[in-house]
């Protein structure tokens, strides 16, 4: 029977519903809340009082003296200008939709006029030629995206990061070429060019990759289809949430995200509606048919489009779908609002920003000593287009612009590579948080466990028995089937019906799927029972309970849930032939003792059965099976007096990976912990059982608050720190007096990042044993701790949190990112999501509700645990792999092209690499293998190093500058040097004494060659140095591919972690090589020559060098991790 609240009167306030308080919204719900409350309270305005005030506003902005103090005060007018405009277009916007809003009247219509008004059924819904008339007229039911403004975004790829300072070169490259050269010098003119020509290729570049990462993240979300069940043509169907029309009748149920704004016209009296994405309010409303106030967006009988269901059911007509939605246009105001920044793009950016900045500051001291030094001294020597073309020069090729592009291709890559793995991400910003990551609290059933629950005991007042040989009379077999399959929401798939109930697809929650297959063995054919009623289990009350009746008989209540809960609610209990005894204290022991021994050997959940009937003359219940609002109430009043029907015990096997996966969390120091709403005992089991527990002895809480209160000793009063404490003492003792000698090797304790110095300060008596690390502490154990005792719980390397409520499973998260822990956080329903907003990372199943999938940042597409580890890996690839790009691109773009032009201005060497040459390994022989970098595999050691720590380890920092500049670049440069030397001494006999300091001596008859000899001296040279340059840059390229392991264990060629694209690095640096120095053309106007045939050869032995040294380099740090070359390690 489906409870429909009558449209007489609202439902009365106060029911005792306890709210869970939800963590902070993200960035964009808070956006949307505050736009929300702003609409809201304009909503709720008296007309003649909001218009006079925005006269009296404008009128005051209107007017001149505002302008005079507006410019005095604000320097950066235009800036504040287009923010005032665009505040004013926010304001106008507003105010269209107040007034649209206000004159809504879904909400105060009848249910029967909403029927009427849409032209809809609530028997048959829509028709299929009215869906598609509707279809055709309202569009898909989504949210606009951002508007992507094709001028802007123009402005951004030609204008936007480095390109703004090649557009200053560029205009001051032309400058050179007239009207300040005299004479006119055509390479300025043609470098001009090259520069507007990179500036088109980085914007095209910037294009395309922006493109490719929108239709990258566009293909991964699709993954995740949002369904809903809606009433067409008599039918209940499962459809997508983007065909919905107005008029659909839509069903939704706890879990379901509201997938249009909605007009309530069935509730069931549990009925909870999250809105805080939408309003920022921290408590769900309850859902109501009638009106409760005459604002729109305030009434309780409209379900917003993006609400939650988290409790209870209800049935709604779609009034308005995709931007006609109140988060379809509050979503619009919110569109202009710049979207933040990741950790590692601002990373990036401050790097690129820092390297600009130098540059800078290197090129305007080139020209300044130009201009106070060699302009005097060496007159002839440097002209003023040359000296500006040199200053110039050194901001267009010291910074490699293309890092930001890097960043997003990195990102976008192992996003895609997460989707092959079946890992939905939902942002890029998730992807450099895993890296981080160093906490995992992940649930139990479903997670953890097969998700396969199923009956193993049963225990009666008298007896207990195995499930498969079930014991007891036809009168305790029909009590345990009526609450076993009545006060249950789990429902069989007709289709199955000719299998065996353990072989029968079930639909709905995993205990009551077993409970379910466990009536069905009892009675195959369901009974002609009448449900009245169900309030739904709650992990706050921690019982189900539903109101049956049969036919010409009485109402009674069945009760199932956690035995703690219920026991103090009992009277009687049934024996097993049916015979009801009394539920004293020695029964109730024995029960319990009943409970903790089967959760200590075989992990069971145990769940306690109940009942209560009532005499035909005093049944309160009776006479109220069309008033559910009054039922709701009794049947709350009667949960006491009940009758044990059974107790039983329900297994979930562990799946098969998971000890695997702990272990390779726990290697790569990271901790998991189980957060369960489990018994401790049951908990605790199935986490040694996944090798989640470890220790050889397991803490309580008070060993954790002894442990507290003995560090808070030891830091006011050091000499005490040696008195162990007697209870913790006498323990150990005990322990050790009947443990093995082989005991200490079944607890080996590791110190992860962010263990705090408690872990490392043990005791006396904890060295008897070994390390002590393992907790397990109950939800009602958590209560009134303060923040030492935290500390010393957060301290611990395997914690079981038991018992727990959703607002303790917030609480834990906070208590562990407050003390520098990167949290991830696994939930498959609405109870999940306070603490899955609160994490670093929200992780959510494939099978889990929509709810929880819509608020996790990734979504587990295979339900698999062990994809998490792929994830975590691939967080950590995407941070070393820049690093990778980022160590090949800065010895080239900075030291061995800046070297060069210091050696010019300062040592009066003609420039031994010209800005062309530069630019040309800048933005094409360089390019190809920085991207290929992008995509290395990882390194097979990725998983055995701690989590990052963004606050302690930068992109780049002194060891990776040291590494850079102090060593790959210094061998890069010193080669090249070396054979620009030599190609001089090659073609001409002129030594490089004779070269160094010549200044404006080299010109026409310096050592009797003429000036053109000279320059085609140079030329050449200039052109094998910079074939050096690349050739180096290959040994470069294999070097940076692994931080720490040899090229032979990450073979580059063949192997499960190769990367033979790096080779086309290779031909294609050669042929650009060829193209710019042996062209006549390129000769002519950039000063290029024609490279001698063993110059393509001799810097091959150097590269070899360079490779040879960083195989030195990385065997001293694996073989020798404390040396001080392995501390100098990037």
């Amino acid at each position: 029977m489906e409870i429909q609240v009558v449209e007489t009167q609202p439902p009365a306030a106060g029911l005792p519903v306890t709210f869970t308080q939800h963590a902070q919204q993200s960035r964009t719900n808070l956006q949307l809340a505050a736009e929300f409350r702003t609409l809201s309270i304009q909503l709720s305005e008296d007309d003649e009082r909001r218009s006079q005030r925005l006269r009296n506003v404008q009128g005051f902005l209107q007017s001149p003296r505002w302008r005079e103090i507006f410019n005095e005060i604000i320097p950066l007018r235009s800036a504040y200008q287009q923010r005032w405009t665009d505040d004013q277009q926010r304001s106008v916007a507003l105010t269209k939709i107040a007034e649209h809003l206000r004159s809504a009247t879904h909400h105060t219509e009848t249910v029967n006029d909403t029927y009427v008004k849409f032209n809809t059924s609530p028997t048959l819904g829509l028709e299929a030629e009215a869906v598609k008339r509707r279809a055709d007229r309202d569009g898909p039911n989504v949210v606009t995206a951002r508007p992507r403004l094709v001028y802007l975004r123009l402005v951004s790829w030609f204008f936007g990061g480095f390109n703004r300072f090649l557009w200053i070169s560029m205009i001051a490259f032309w400058l050179c070429w007239q009207p300040i050269g005299n004479p006119p010098q055509t390479g300025n003119l043609a470098l001009a060019v090259v520069i507007l020509f990179v500036i088109c290729l980085q914007a095209l570049f910037s294009a395309w990759q922006e493109w490719i990462t929108s239709r990258a993240l566009t293909s991964i979300t699709s993954m995740l289809p949002a369904e809903c069940t809606v009433l067409r043509d008599g039918q209940l169907q499962k459809i997508a949430g983007v065909q919905l029309v107005p008029g659909d009748v839509v069903t939704l149920r706890a879990g379901d995200r509201v997938p249009a704004d909605m007009r309530l016209v069935s509730v069931s009296l549990d009925l909870l509606l999250d809105r805080s994405a939408l309003t920022g309010a921290t408590n769900p409303t309850i859902g109501t048919v009638n009106y409760t106030n005459e604002n729109y967006l305030e009434t309780r009988n409209i379900a917003m489009m993006g609400a939650n269901i988290t409790q209870g059911q209800c049935t709604g007509v779609v009034v308005a779908t995709g931007d006609r939605s109140v988060l379809g246009r509050v979503t619009q105001l919110t569109l202009r609002k710049k979207v933040a920044r990741t950790i590692l793009q601002i990373e990036v950016h401050r790097l690129v920003n820092g390297l600009t900045t130098v540059s800078l500051v290197v090129g305007a001291l080139f020209i300044l000593l130009w201009a106070v030094w060699l302009r005097t001294s060496y007159p002839g020597f440097m002209s003023v287009s040359d000296a500006l073309a040199n200053g110039f020069g050194v901001l267009v090729t010291f910074v490699p612009g293309s890092l930001p592009i890097s960043l997003t291709l990195a990102l976008t890559a192992i996003a895609k590579r997460m989707q092959r793995h079946n890992v939905l991400i939902k942002n890029l910003t998730t992807v450099e948080t895993l890296g981080t990551v160093n906490v995992i609290c992940c649930e139990k059933t479903g997670t953890l466990t097969q998700r396969n629950m199923a009956v193993t005991h049963i225990a009666y007042a008298d007896c207990e028995c195995l499930a498969a040989r079930l014991m007891g009379g036809p009168t305790a077999a029909a009590r345990l089937y009526e609450t076993a399959a009545l006060c249950n929401d789990a429902v069989f798939d007709p289709e199955t019906a000719h299998l065996l109930p353990a072989e029968r697809t079930v639909s709905g929650d995993a205990t009551d799927c077993a409970l379910l297959r466990l009536a069905a063995e009892i009675r195959p054919s369901p009974t002609n029972v009448v449900k009245l009623l169900t309030i739904p289990f709650n992990l706050r009350r921690r019982y189900m309970l539903a109101v049956c009746k049969q036919p010409n008989g009485s109402p009674y209540v069945l009760v199932k849930g956690a035995p703690e809960t219920l026991f103090p609610s009992c009277t009687q209990a049934q024996t097993a032939d049916g015979t009801l005894v009394p539920f004293d204290a020695s029964l109730r022991a024995r029960m319990e003792n009943t409970q903790a021994r089967w959760a200590e050997e075989s992990g069971c959940r145990a769940l306690l059965l109940c009942r209560r009937e009532f005499s035909p003359e005093n049944n309160p219940l009776a006479g109220l099976e069309d008033n559910p609002a009054q039922m709701y109430t009794v049947a709350t009043q009667s949960l006491s007096g009940l009758c044990i029907v059974g107790l039983v015990g329900m297994v979930d096997p562990p799946r098969t990976e998971i000890p695997s996966v702990v272990d390779t969390f726990r290697g790569a120091g990271i901790r998991v912990f189980m957060v369960t709403g489990d018994y401790a005992p049951t908990a605790a089991f199935v986490a040694r059982q996944c090798r989640i527990i470890t220790g050889s002895i397991i803490d309580s809480i008070e060993d954790a608050l002894d442990r507290a209160e003995h560090h808070l000793i030891a830091k006011t009063n050091p000499a005490a720190e040696e008195k162990p404490l007697s209870r913790l003492a006498s323990r150990i003792s005990n322990f050790t007096s009947n443990a093995s000698p082989q005991m200490d090797d079944l607890c080996k304790c590791r110190s992860t990042p962010t263990s705090l110095a408690l872990a490392r300060e043990e005791s006396l008596a904890e060295t008897a044993v070994g390390c002590r690390h393992s907790l397990v502490v109950s939800g009602p154990e958590l209560e009134g701790l303060r923040a030492e005792h935290w500390d010393a719980i957060c301290s611990y390397e395997e914690i079981v949190f038991a018992r727990i409520r959703p607002d303790q499973k917030l609480q834990i998260v906070e208590e562990l990112t407050a003390r520098s822990n990167y949290v991830a956080v696994t939930g498959d329903d609405v109870n999940d999501l306070p603490a899955m907003r609160a994490a670093h990372v929200g992780v959510a199943m494939g099978n889990g509700s929509e709810v929880a999938k819509e608020a996790a940042d990734m979504v587990l597409l295979d339900n698999n645990f062990s994809s998490i580890v792929t994830a975590i890996e691939c967080g950590r690839l995407v941070f070393a792999n820049l690093k990778k790009v980022i160590m090949y691109l800065l010895p080239m773009t900075n030291l061995s092209e800046i070297v060069p032009s210091m050696f010019n201005v300062v040592l009066g060497l003609p420039i031994p690499l010209s800005t062309f040459l530069m630019l040309v390994i800048n933005t094409i022989t360089d390019v190809w293998a920085s991207t290929m970098l992008i995509h290395e595999e990882p390194e097979h050691d990725i998983l055995l190093h701690p989590p990052r720590d963004p606050q302690k380890e930068s992109l780049v920092n002194v060891k990776f500058f040291v590494q850079a500049y102090g060593f790959i670049g210094v061998i890069e440069t010193v080669t090249g040097h070396f054979m620009f030397f030599l190609s001089i001494y090659w073609q001409s006999g002129i030594g490089p004494s004779s070269i160094f300091l010549a200044f404006n001596r080299w010109s026409d008859g310096y050592l009797g060659f003429s000036k053109a000899q000279l320059a085609e001296f140079v030329s050449v040279a200039g052109s094998v140095h910079f074939m050096a340059l690349v050739i180096m840059q290959w040994g470069n390229m294999f070097a940076a591919r692994t931080r720490t392991l040899s090229i032979v264990q990450q073979n580059p060629l063949w192997g499960p972690r190769c990367n033979p694209l790096l080779l086309v690095a290779i031909p294609i640096s050669v042929a650009v090589a060829l193209f710019v120095n042996e062209i006549p053309w390129f000769n002519e106007v950039f000063l290029t020559g024609r490279i001698p045939v063993e110059f393509f050869f001799l810097p091959i032995p150097f590269a070899f060098l360079l490779i040879a040294a960083e195989e030195a380099r990385k065997y001293v740090v694996r073989t020798y991790p404390s040396s001080v070359v392995a501390r100098m390690a990037w």
